[in-house]
């Protein structure tokens, strides 16, 4: 699949230190769920012991730090999170750091984890709350794209790429060939 997305998930350790990882498998599960591949991490030890996390989605302005967390395992690197440089909150909704240098945020619960094994599972997540900067709102009050200069990543290269701007209106456009 690609591109795909640069996610950034955030979970507190068993002590509530805060932790971050950079996670390109997963989506939409349902209008209010998402769906994400968890390999043998220290968030997947962190989600073992806290079903709630957050998922921020990264952008140009923390692309450096992003693909950092995605290298570096809290198990190896105890400043992990000190070397990103982001700041952080807790969450008023779930049990988990909420990332302020990223311009939207999902707040998240696990419903379900499947084929848990050695080497991780796949979770199934409510979205509990989303949080976006007002700064990246567009005239309408939704979140605005194109503002968030969101990045997305290229598995077959291996790099990061800017999402632009809209091209199209989609379940629209195409009614002109009708």
């Amino acid at each position: 699949m690609l591109p795909q997305p640069v996610l950034i998930i955030g979970t507190y350790d068993k002590n509530g230190k805060p932790n971050a990882m950079n996670a390109a498998w997963g989506g939409q599960w349902d209008t209010k769920e998402i769906m994400i591949s968890m390999g043998a991490h220290a968030t997947t030890e962190n989600l073992n012991d806290c079903p709630d996390f957050t998922v921020a989605f990264a952008t140009k302005q923390t692309m450096v730090a992003a693909d950092f967390v995605g290298i570096v395992s809290a198990k190896n690197d105890a400043d992990k999170m000190e070397k990103a440089g982001w700041k952080w909150e807790k969450s008023e909704n779930v049990n988990a750091p909420v990332f302020t240098d990223f311009p939207m945020t999902l707040e998240c619960r696990i419903k379900e984890k499947i084929d848990e094994s050695e080497e991780g599972y796949y979770i199934v997540a409510e979205i509990v709350n989303i949080l976006v900067d007002e700064n990246y709102l567009a005239e309408d009050g939704k979140p605005d794209m194109e503002k968030m200069e969101l990045i997305v990543f290229d598995p077959i290269h291996h790099g990061y790429i800017e999402l632009d701007k809209t091209i199209g209106k989609a379940f629209s456009d195409g009614k002109a060939l009708k």
